[in-house]
Parts: C-alpha cells; structure tokens; sequence
C-alpha cells in the first residue's frame, strides 16, 4: 500500500471514530411551561430572629406548552414538597425541594427558592427553580425556571413555570 494509501485509511478510520465518539454523547434541550395547582399545610412560629416557616405541599403539575423531550404538552405529575423558610427585618428566605412523579413512576426532582412575597392568602412571589435530574425518562435532565406563585384561599396555591432544560446522554 502507498504512503498516500496508508494516510487515506489512517484518516478515514480516525474520522469514523471520532463521528462515533460525537454521536456517542448527544445533547438534549428545551423548554417548557407548567402550572401546579397544590394544597399546602405550613406552620409558622415566631422565633428569636423572624418568623419560621415549615410544611408540605402537594398538587398537579400540568404541561402547557414544550418544545418537546421529556415534558409532553398536557403532560401530568404529581407533586410533592417540602418547604421550609424564614422571614425577618432582612426579608423573606423560602427553599422547596420538590418531587414531581408521573404516571409511570418516573421521578423529576427540583428545588425552588424565593426571596421575595409571602406565603399568605392572596400573597405569593416570584422565584427561581432548578431541576436536578431524575429517574426514568428524567434521568439526566437539568436546567433553570422562573416561576410565580399566588396564594389564593383556604391553603392552596397556584404556580407558572417556565423552564430551559438540558440532557447530556449516552446515545446507542
């Protein structure tokens, strides 16, 4: 074989490697809005330096719109939280770990959290969300949100979200 051979075939081997190793990790991304109609028992108590806020929530999450992947447009999970914060001369500090399960068990889990509003009827604020990944069609996800919750009455809440999301993974 001639040397001009020999380096065609060198190039050629190196180029399919490298286009397998490119198709080999792929990623994904898009976006999606969501409204989460939830039911929250929190307890307050005053304390040395604000006033604590702890509890739960729980509710359904829907799918409004998405450019597609995981999140499909009417899309519903159920929603479970745990959230805890304080309030105080400096303002409001409120953090939310949330699990969001869907039909088939797949599991998305995110953490909210807000400095601004309240958690009082006819209260409510906007914050920033992130997703953390998850199991299933989940595994992997990640990204950033806005939302924006409004406290209406008799312990409910209702939340917009609006999220950019990312997946890195292995292809087959």
């Amino acid at each position: 074989m001639s040397s001009s051979r020999g380096t065609a075939a060198a190039l050629v081997v190196a180029a399919g490697i490298l286009g397998a190793a490119q198709t080999a990790v792929a990623e994904e991304s898009g976006s999606f809005t969501a409204v989460a109609s939830m039911i929250h028992d929190y307890t307050t108590i005053e304390h040395a330096r604000g006033t604590i806020i702890g509890g739960a929530s729980e509710g359904i999450s829907t799918v409004l719109e998405s450019s597609g992947g995981p999140f499909v447009v009417g899309g519903h999970s159920h929603v479970t939280c745990v959230v805890y914060g304080k309030r105080s001369a400096a303002g409001m500090g409120l953090e939310a770990p949330c699990t969001s399960t869907v039909a088939s068990g797949d599991k998305l889990y995110s953490l909210s959290k807000r400095s601004a509003g309240d958690v009082e009827e006819g209260g409510g604020g906007k914050g920033g969300l992130e997703l953390l990944g998850g199991t299933g069609k989940y595994g992997g996800v990640t990204g950033t949100c806005t939302y924006e919750t409004d406290y209406l009455t008799t312990d409910r809440y209702v939340t917009m979200t609006y999220c950019m999301w990312r997946r890195s993974a292995e292809r087959k």
